[in-house]
């Protein structure tokens, strides 16, 4: 195992060593999206099983729900950053031999176990209430590849947002804003057909509905390949792009102190 390799290794289990000592941040982070699939569900059913799905609504939203789980918890990973600005931890990392980029993957690492445990948990309960994965191994083993991807994008982001403004109100103020439009433009909760116009043709950019279309092919007997690797690369560009950003942000904040 060489030395970059060795750096991204110790600053993964760094970060979730921290995790596990939070046994209420664990419980919260588990129980959230279950809850989330649970309420939406009971909700949205009446309406949706009998005027816009076909079947059961649980099995067309636990796709939407892993997304919007793996949205949402990466959207507060700079706060992670925040806080070790404040205790100096941060400012120790950088005058190690550590490389930078190591600082910033062992982070993003962490957070895509996290998403990937909530997500893995999301869709065994989903199967409990009745959802069928009938692409089977292959798209479902897609569709992680794919959470994994959307979870280094928008962790990345909100990365840089902690890295440049340094204040949690910052990174709590602009994730929301960031997160919850692409969450209501795009096809958790509804079928894209249903959406209104304006709606439907912004989901076609939004990477989050990009994620929620790989993971509806899941409940798909014949699965769109084509699809799911156009949409798969759309997310690879874009988790590529906001690692970049988050190194480069990390450059600027060592360059300010």
């Amino acid at each position: 195992m060489n030395e970059s390799a060795v750096q991204l290794y110790h600053m993964t289990v760094r970060d979730l060593r921290n995790t596990v000592r939070q046994p209420s941040y664990v419980l919260a982070a588990l129980i959230q999206p279950v809850v989330w699939l649970l309420l939406f569900g009971q909700l949205m059913a009446p309406i949706m099983e009998t005027r816009i799905t076909d079947g059961s609504y649980i099995i067309f939203l636990t796709p939407g729900i892993v997304a919007l789980t793996a949205v949402f918890a990466s959207g507060w990973s700079g706060m992670v950053f925040v806080v070790e600005m404040d205790q100096g931890m941060l400012n120790r990392f950088l005058v190690t031999p550590v490389q930078r980029w190591a600082l910033i993957a062992g982070r993003l690492a962490q957070q895509a176990i996290v998403v990937l445990a909530q997500s893995a948990l999301i869709l065994v309960i989903g199967v409990c209430l009745g959802a069928r994965f009938p692409g089977g191994a292959p798209i479902l083993l897609t569709f992680f590849g794919c959470i994994t991807l959307s979870t280094v994008a928008f962790a990345s982001m909100s990365n840089v947002l902690g890295l440049l403004t340094r204040s949690h109100q910052a990174v709590v103020g602009i994730a929301q804003l960031m997160v919850l439009p692409l969450v209501f433009l795009s096809e958790i909760f509804v079928p894209r057909h249903e959406m209104p116009g304006w709606m439907s043709t912004i989901a076609t950019v939004n990477p989050v509905n990009w994620l929620v279309q790989v993971g509806r092919q899941s409940i798909r007997d014949d699965v769109a390949w084509g699809h799911v690797l156009d949409r798969g690369f759309g997310l690879l560009v874009v988790a590529l792009v906001g690692f970049w950003l988050s190194t480069l942000a990390l450059r600027v904040y060592q360059r300010q102190v």
